[in-house]
């Protein structure tokens, strides 16, 4: 791997330290008995939006939507485990990836929280089936409490890879750092949303110290220093890069650091908004200026260079490859559009509408690249991206050769109609919506559908309807959590150097 991939295929970013957040989950788990109801929903949110909100009309074919993604999630379920399949396909594609990894198990548990709340299942169905994962969670071989990177969901038994042989011994086994900060993410939300779960969730979640996987040391020797590690080798240790990018989606995994006190809130200062201007390979040359913050835990002052690109007009903070996930996953979990309203919140807007814009430049008639399955039925996965959304530069550019549906359901929290559109667009040009909704991807300019369902992409759906129809959906959980209450003061503190679009108009409520 290059240098500049290395830092490059930096995705992160995150939040602060202390030991509170572990002692706080503890004392409040021990606090919640089997006196306590089976479902929980918590206070609706205020996020921030653009556009006019949905009508009732869209509200219902969203609603039909979920219904059918939920099917996919009834169907890929490992009877013998209550572990998920990576993926099912039709129509020739693979029948099924017989492995799953800690992304997939948490996209599970966020599938059957987000049904429970949109009433696709009763609170009784909800609470069983993330009782039954949680259990099988409990008998997976692990390293110091953090999950290995592939499953067996058949057996529960860690693999080499999908379709690999069985794990004979922990050294050498990949611990992967953005993986075991969704599986993470997915405990604080059930330990919220099933109360009587809370023990057990709290006990997986306090097992993982994500101070492993930081990157120590002097900024003026190491520009790296403060950021996360890839992930870690166990025998071995950290990985030789890190995650240099703070709008990606690994900076759930900063999250989750800082808000179990595991991970210094240095990391939230020294992962990049943009990359060093001195990176002249990257994408764009970054705009901004330097930002003194006072960190809100340790009170020391990190120097920040607020930096972003332009792009037609439209001002943003970059990820990685310019993919949709990479900016749009956390906030499914995150409340980045309550807390960060002049970070994160307007950033997510942006980006979005960013990507519609290079979508046109294509001439394509429907937007929405991100990593997918590819068009035909090898079930073969590609990334897929908008280039100038993206800081990679040429050397590192994502695929714009095909449509991810699931984009479109991320970004309708934060642009509802346009997102809603782009839906209708893909349901009537292509033969993209399945018995269990959306298939995979689309070729925009053949029509070539990749006739597959992944766990991940139908989990940030059905959390993605969620979000916009419940009033925050599973972000709800997470603000009420210790550790969201950890985070909050980075994203209340925080303001990026980019403006609101031109002749956009903004809301805080519910799309």
């Amino acid at each position: 791997m290059t240098s500049a991939k290395r830092i490059g295929f930096a995705l992160s970013a995150g939040l602060l330290l202390a030991a509170l957040p572990m002692a706080a989950s503890s004392a409040w788990a021990a606090n919640n008995g089997t006196d306590q109801p089976i479902f929980r929903e918590a206070p609706p949110l205020a996020d921030l939006y653009a556009e006019k909100p949905l009508t009732g009309s869209q509200v219902v074919v969203l609603r039909q939507i979920a219904q059918k993604t939920w099917s996919f999630f009834l169907a890929d379920t490992a009877p013998t485990t209550d572990l998920p399949y990576d993926n099912l396909g039709f129509a020739g594609a693979p029948p099924v990836g017989n492995y799953t990894s800690p992304t997939d198990i948490a996209m599970s548990l966020w599938a059957i929280t987000a049904a429970t709340e949109l009433h696709l299942i009763s609170p009784e169905e909800g609470y069983r089936r993330a009782q039954g994962e949680l259990a099988a969670i409990q008998k997976l071989p692990k390293w110091q409490g953090f999950l290995l990177s592939w499953y067996s969901p058949t057996t529960g038994q860690p693999i080499t890879g999908p379709g690999g042989s069985p794990v004979t011994s922990l050294n050498g086994q990949f611990i992967s750092t953005v993986d075991n900060g969704w599986y993470a993410s997915a405990l604080v939300i059930v330990r919220e949303a099933f109360p009587r779960l809370a023990p057990q969730a709290t006990a997986l979640l306090n097992a993982m110290n994500f101070g492993v996987f930081y990157h120590g040391g002097d900024e003026t020797t190491d520009i790296t220093a403060g950021q996360l590690s890839g992930g870690y080798v166990v025998g071995q240790g950290p990985t030789s890069w890190q995650y240099g990018n703070l709008n990606t989606d690994p900076r759930i995994a900063v999250y989750m650091g800082i808000g179990t006190g595991t991970v210094p809130g240095d990391v939230w200062w020294r992962t990049w908004r943009t990359l060093p201007a001195d990176f002249t390979w990257q994408t764009q040359t970054p705009q901004g200026y330097w930002q003194t913050y006072s960190d809100p835990y340790s009170h020391q002052d990190f120097s920040v260079y607020e930096g972003h690109y332009v792009y037609q007009g439209i001002s943003y903070v970059p990820s990685w490859g310019g993919s949709a996930f990479e900016a749009l996953m956390a906030p499914l979990v995150v409340p980045e559009g309550v807390w960060g309203t002049r970070n994160f919140g307007l950033n997510n807007i942006n980006y979005a509408e960013a990507g519609i814009f290079y979508a046109k430049s294509l001439k394509d008639p429907v937007w929405g690249f991100s990593p997918a399955s590819v068009p035909g039925t090898s079930g073969a996965y590609e990334a897929y991206g908008a280039y100038p959304l993206g800081s990679g530069g040429p050397a590192n550019a994502y695929a714009s050769t095909a449509v991810a549906p699931y984009a479109s359901f991320i970004a309708l929290p934060w642009i509802p109609q346009q997102a809603f559109r782009n839906i209708q667009r893909l349901m009537s040009r292509y033969a993209v919506l399945g018995p269990d909704g959306f298939y995979d991807a689309v070729n925009p300019t053949t029509g070539q559908v990749a006739p597959r369902y992944l766990v991940l992409d139908q989990g940030m759906i059905l959390a993605a309807i969620d979000d916009t129809l419940e009033q925050g959906g599973l972000q709800r959980y997470w603000a009420v959590d210790p550790v969201g209450e950890r985070i909050k003061p980075y994203l209340q503190e925080e303001r990026f150097s980019i403006q609101p679009v031109a002749g956009l108009s903004l809301s805080q409520g519910t799309p």
